[in-house]
């Protein structure tokens, strides 16, 4: 299929599915008068790339587990790993932002940001 019905079907615009098949997310063949030409299977991939990226994943890791997710026999379980690996960076990163979070409180009221409260209040 043309990049125009590859783009109305995936439900994205040609620039963002040309701007994937540059870093390499989606695969076009260039047919004899130069346009591209991609295949059926193109259309899921690109929902599971919108998908994985509103589950916080980035195209760069969408990219480096593209072809495990799509030759793995069992995708549910290829995929149920990833998620909890993205589980535990999500948890990680809670934790930095809560004392983070903890730090800046301590500094408010302290007529310096830079400087903590003092225990003594």
């Amino acid at each position: 299929m043309l990049i125009g019905e590859l783009a109305a079907q995936a439900g994205m615009t040609k620039d963002t599915i040309r701007f994937y098949e540059k870093v390499g997310l989606v695969e076009g063949r260039r047919l004899a008068n130069g346009y591209r030409d991609f295949p059926p299977e193109a259309v899921p991939w690109l929902h599971y790339v919108r998908t994985a990226q509103t589950l916080g994943f980035s195209l760069a890791e969408i990219a480096r587990h593209g072809e495990e997710l799509r030759g793995a026999p069992d995708t549910a379980d290829a995929l149920s790993a990833l998620f909890e690996g993205k589980i535990q960076v999500i948890d990680a990163r809670m934790a930095e932002l809560a004392a983070l979070r903890a730090d800046l409180e301590t500094r408010v009221g302290t007529g310096c940001p830079l400087r903590a409260a003092s225990p003594a209040g």
